[in-house]
């Protein structure tokens, strides 16, 4: 039976499992990796796993939610704090290095990732979640700070597949015949066109 745990130190095993088993995951591959090689990687025992998860897929799930929330808290954050609708660029030009920095995750976690997103329903829908949200999110902020236009979300959600196709250039990507410092000038040529 699944628990929810209530001691600070049975959370803590519990978010350990999650960081640990997510993190071995995207290493190894969803498929190469069992419950007992995650309970082994996360210094516990396999019955402990099933304490708080029916399977891998569910810490899995959840280690997802709390990568996705490394990236996109920090921008939202950025822009609830720096935004400049006066000097815009500038803001967009420190989102853009935040969101790289926050794309930390290996090559092969990415392509861990990004394939399960394609083969998992559940994944999936925790992706598409998480962008519909963010660029709620985001709208909401600008609007507070001023950027009133028409379309805003949908100009939004250009804008987040822009910077996210970006970061995945930049930071896994690297093709040697670009260069990145030319292509965040256009990004931000083409996000300033959108927002004014």
């Amino acid at each position: 039976m699944i628990r929810q745990p209530i001691k600070k130190s049975s959370i803590a095993k519990k978010n350990l499992i999650i960081e640990k088993g997510f993190e071995l995951m995207c290493e190894k591959g969803y498929y190469n990796v069992s419950s007992v090689d995650i309970a082994k990687y996360a210094g516990v025992s396999t019955g402990i796993i099933y304490q708080y998860f029916n399977d891998k897929k569910d810490i899995f799930l959840e280690g997802i939610k709390k990568y996705s929330r490394s990236i996109l808290f920090p921008t939202i954050d950025l822009l609830k704090n720096n935004f400049d609708k006066d000097n815009i660029r500038e803001s967009i030009d420190k989102v853009l290095d935040t969101v790289v920095l926050n794309h930390n995750m290996s090559f092969e976690a990415h392509k861990q990732l990004m394939a399960m997103c394609h083969l998992d329903d559940q994944v999936a829908e925790i992706f598409k979640t998480n962008e519909i949200k963010t660029c709620e999110e985001i709208s909401y902020v600008l609007k507070k700070r001023g950027v009133t236009l028409e379309k805003l979300e949908v100009k939004i959600h250009i804008i987040m597949g822009l910077v996210d196709n970006y970061c995945h250039e930049v930071v896994y990507h690297k093709h040697k015949s670009i260069d990145y410092e030319a292509m965040k000038r256009e990004i931000i040529d083409i996000i300033v066109n959108l927002l004014v």
